[in-house]
């Protein structure tokens, strides 16, 4: 058998034991600080990725918050619209309604105005017809003690004529 100590395999090991056992600190130190240099940016960069969720999630909170807000202003603004329109549409109703009444009004006073204006000018010009032919027809069937007669009850009747003709 092959004496252990002769493998070169065994001198290997034993000279990389050696050389971590005696370098190893010296090594192991700056490798050490360097992992945990690289652990502590990880996890600054996770604290980071952490605070930057947290304020997005705020901003997303604050975001729907304030989505909702504005939706609930529009409703109410819409709303506020609708009601207001309904009402000018009602007020323009009611003042169309008005200006039909008068102009309706003002239109059934003209026709008033017209049809006793009409009727006063057939009254006055019955009372011309009726005057010209009462001097045409009075002087040939009358005498002139019968005219005067009825001259005289006429004026005594005149007081009479006018209160039933004002009625």
């Amino acid at each position: 058998m092959t004496d252990i100590f002769h493998v070169a395999g065994f001198w290997v090991a034993v000279s990389f034991v050696l050389f971590f056992v005696l370098a190893g600190k010296k090594l192991w130190a700056p490798i050490a600080t360097l992992l945990d240099n690289r652990a502590n940016l990880i996890r600054e960069e996770l604290d980071e990725a952490a605070r930057l969720r947290r304020e997005a999630e705020q901003m997303l909170e604050d975001a729907t918050r304030e989505r909702e807000q504005a939706l609930a202003e529009a409703k109410s603004l819409i709303e506020q619209s609708r009601v207001k329109a309904d009402e000018m549409a009602k007020q323009a109703r009611a003042e169309a309604e008005a200006a039909v009444r008068r102009h309706e009004q003002m239109a059934r006073d003209r026709i008033a105005a017209v049809e006793r204006a009409a009727v006063k000018e057939v009254r006055q010009l019955a009372i011309d017809v009726a005057v010209n032919a009462a001097h045409s027809i009075i002087p040939q069937t009358i005498d002139a003690q019968k005219a005067s007669a009825l001259v005289d009850q006429a004026l005594v009747d005149l007081p009479a004529a006018f209160s039933r003709q004002a009625a």
